[in-house]
C-alpha cells in the first residue's frame, strides 16, 4: 500500500507474560481469574457490583467496532481463531494494537473516509465491556475446545438476531470466544499481513468489507 505506514512488526511480538494462578489475588471474581490467568489479558477491576469487568486495550490488542449486519460479511476474512465479541447491535473485532491509530488513514486510502463515524477503533487508553466467558471456563477455568464454539450454532443463532437499531443496551458476549493456550495476536488481522506470508489476517480486507457494508446500510436508511 504505497505511501500508507504499515504497523511496527514489534507491536505484537512479543505477548505480556501470564500471570501466576493466586485465587486469592481475584477473591471471589472467576470471570477476571479467566481473562487474567487463562488468556494473560490485563483487565480493569468491576467498582461496584452492577459494574462488568472490562478488558484493558492497546496492549495485547485494540477493537475494531461496527454495525452488526456490516460485520457479518467481514468474518470471513478472519482466522477462525480471531476472537469476535457483540454487544447490541454492534461487532467488535480484537484487532492488532496500533489498529486504531491507522484506521483514519486507512478509510482515506479506500476512499471511506466519509464512514468513520460507522466504524470506531479503540485503542491504548480505552477499555472494552469484558464478554463472559463461555461455559464451562467460568465455572472450572477450564479450556475452550478448539473449534467449539466458533463458527457453530451458537454464532448462527448469534448473527441471526437483528437487534433493533441503537439497541445497545445488554451484555456483552462472544460470537467467537478466545481460545486459552493460544496466543491472541496471531490470529488478529493486521495492516502487516499485507504482502506479507498470509499468516495473520488482513486488516485491509476486513475494513474494506464492513465499509463497503456500511455503504449499503446507509443507502438503505436515505431510500423512501
Amino acid at each position: 500500500m504505497s505511501g500508507h505506514p504499515s504497523l511496527a512488526a514489534d507491536l505484537t511480538a512479543i505477548p505480556l507474560p501470564r500471570r501466576p494462578v493466586d485465587p486469592a489475588a481475584f477473591g471471589d471474581d472467576p470471570v477476571r481469574r479467566w481473562y487474567e490467568n487463562e488468556l494473560g489479558w490485563p483487565t480493569v477491576p468491576a467498582s461496584a457490583a452492577e459494574s462488568p469487568l472490562r478488558l484493558r486495550l492497546g496492549l495485547r490488542f485494540d477493537v475494531l467496532e461496527v454495525p452488526a449486519e456490516a460485520g457479518r460479511a467481514a468474518l470471513r476474512h478472519l482466522a477462525g481463531t480471531s476472537p469476535v465479541a457483540m454487544r447490541g447491535d454492534r461487532m467488535g473485532f480484537l484487532v492488532a494494537a496500533g489498529s486504531t491509530e491507522e484506521l483514519p488513514g486507512l478509510l482515506d486510502w479506500l476512499e471511506w473516509g466519509t464512514l468513520a463515524r460507522d466504524l470506531r477503533a479503540i485503542g491504548t487508553g480505552g477499555v472494552m465491556w469484558a464478554p463472559r466467558p463461555p461455559e464451562p471456563a467460568v465455572s472450572g477455568l477450564v479450556e475452550v475446545p478448539s473449534g467449539g464454539p466458533t463458527g457453530g450454532e451458537d454464532e448462527s443463532r448469534a448473527l441471526s438476531a437483528r437487534p433493533e437499531p441503537g439497541a445497545l443496551q445488554g451484555a456483552a458476549v462472544w460470537l467467537r470466544p478466545p481460545e486459552p493456550g493460544c496466543e491472541v495476536e496471531a490470529s488478529l488481522p493486521t495492516l502487516s499481513a499485507l504482502g506479507g506470508d498470509g499468516g495473520a489476517p488482513d486488516l485491509v480486507r476486513v475494513v474494506n468489507t464492513v465499509a463497503t457494508h456500511c455503504h449499503r446500510l446507509r443507502l438503505r436508511r436515505t431510500r423512501p
